[in-house]
């Protein structure tokens, strides 16, 4: 058979993983292919491992996703162009171009950051084309409407819902994939900012007024993602939507308590779940035995208001523990004192949890010569398989403060998995690079399946 002559870009097609078109970078710098996927899940079907993922087959289009499964062929290491080493799943899948079809091999990795949803390497490309990179697509062209035709876009969710994204900031991250991923499915979404609403508190109608006199009319569920610094005014909202009838992902109470550091850790520890030695004091008299409670020094000192790392303290004297907690006492600052876990070395799990299932997790490492392990503070992060306790710690520790959806922070100590906080906004953007899942998904997957019971009830 003679060889096909391509041009460096093609439409191609992979059949039966239901990709009628898709644009392939054809590379052959490269040695293998590569296929953008999101959301990748093996499992094993009788005795054989398979590879289940979605893909957004177009570029810049979220709209459309297609669902696709595979026998699982191996794990490989692949090196990027940026020297990233990254172990991903190989899948072999036939590859259609023009007239012509034969089986390749696909490394499975999140390509939003690229140019192309597909790379097609010179292994798949052995003695079948001849490339000439002055043209491009040699077998097909499609313009977007023929594409879109071919995927037959629809909702995927029968009857939309009125969904609120309940923040501060529209071009946060995560405030931005929630109302795409919303919309995906045939949601209408609708981002409504905590600072903008005031409320009529009535027995009769209640009522949440926004941006100078609008009313905004009862939602069937609304996403809370709230700043620390305005805790108490938006759970006051939350609560107000809740009485007028909307689900609210997470609700007020469960907020508050994930906020309170204290009464999170007591609550914790009531129900047995494990955490570092935790001391707590009013007055600098107590400073000596507070230290002592812990075990001593080095031990880490803890703000109860602060976040993403900030506010928190590495003693690694006695002495230099007894000056910072007086420090903090002084300004009337609320402290947790913990016993600092060294052979942790720098690095914590952070458990994404939603609806009593951890769907994701990774490893965040600190940078050199610090302790605290948040990406905000330099620190670096990896997926990271956790063990069944872990798992059971996490969702144990979301359950007890009444989270839908949390980011339960473990560390590995000599004795086990211990909790470290509970997060009740966890941030998006980290987990979802990292790992590649559709988080924000099944954020509104979540939503979907709450609110509606909700509206069946009420109806």
């Amino acid at each position: 058979m003679p060889k096909l002559v391509i041009g460096k870009e093609e439409w191609a097609s992979l059949p039966e993983l239901g990709l009628h078109a898709i644009k392939a970078r054809v590379d052959s710098g490269a040695r293998t292919s590569s296929l953008h996927a999101f959301n990748i899940r093996i499992s094993t079907v009788q005795g054989e491992q398979w590879v289940r993922f979605d893909i957004h087959p177009l570029q810049k289009n979220q709209k459309i996703v297609v669902h696709c499964k595979a026998p699982l062929i191996e794990k490989r290491e692949v090196k990027s162009s940026s020297g990233h080493i990254e172990l991903r799943p190989v899948i072999i899948a036939t590859f259609k171009l023009g007239e012509q079809s034969w089986p390749i091999q696909l490394t499975l990795t999140n390509r939003d950051s690229m140019g192309y949803r597909m790379l097609l390497g010179r292994e798949a490309m052995e003695g079948r084309v001849l490339v000439d990179p002055e043209i491009s697509f040699s077998q097909r062209r499609y313009n977007e409407a023929d594409v879109r035709s071919l995927y037959a876009e629809k909702p995927a969710y029968k009857r939309g819902l009125n969904i609120a994204v309940l923040a501060s900031n529209p071009e946060l991250y995560s405030n931005r994939r929630l109302m795409e991923a919303g919309a995906q499915r045939g949601h209408q979404m609708r981002f409504i900012n905590i600072e903008h609403c005031y409320m009529n508190i009535s027995a009769d109608e209640p009522e949440i007024h926004y941006r100078g006199g609008e009313i905004l009319s009862s939602f069937d569920a609304v996403i809370p993602r709230i700043k620390p610094s305005i805790t108490f005014y938006a759970t006051a909202v939350l609560r107000q939507f809740k009485i007028m009838n909307s689900y609210c992902l997470n609700d007020s109470i469960a907020i508050s308590r994930s906020r309170d550091k204290l009464r999170a850790l007591q609550m914790l520890a009531n129900k047995g779940v494990p955490m570092p030695i935790t001391g707590f004091a009013n007055s600098p008299q107590e400073t000596n035995d507070l230290i002592k409670m812990v075990g001593g020094a080095p031990l880490v000192v803890k703000l109860l208001e602060g976040t993403q790392g900030r506010g928190v303290v590495l003693a690694e004297t006695s002495k230099a523990a007894e000056s910072v907690i007086n420090a903090f006492k002084s300004l009337h600052a609320n402290i947790l004192v913990q016993a600092f876990v060294k052979e942790a070395e720098g690095r914590d799990l952070r458990c994404f949890v939603i609806d009593e299932k951890v769907v994701s997790a990774m490893e965040r490492v600190a940078a050199k010569g610090e302790f605290r392990a948040n990406l905000h503070l330099g620190g670096s992060a990896h997926q990271v398989k956790l063990t069944p306790l872990e798992r059971k710690i996490a969702i144990q520790s979301a359950k007890i403060m009444g989270l839908k959806v949390a980011g339960v922070d473990l560390i590995r100590s000599a004795t086990g998995p211990k909790v470290l906080e509970v997060n009740s906004s966890p941030g998006l953007e980290g987990i979802e690079g990292i790992t590649g899942k559709d988080i924000a998904g099944l954020m509104i997957e979540c939503v979907e399946k709450h609110a509606v019971k909700k509206r069946r009830r009420s109806a």
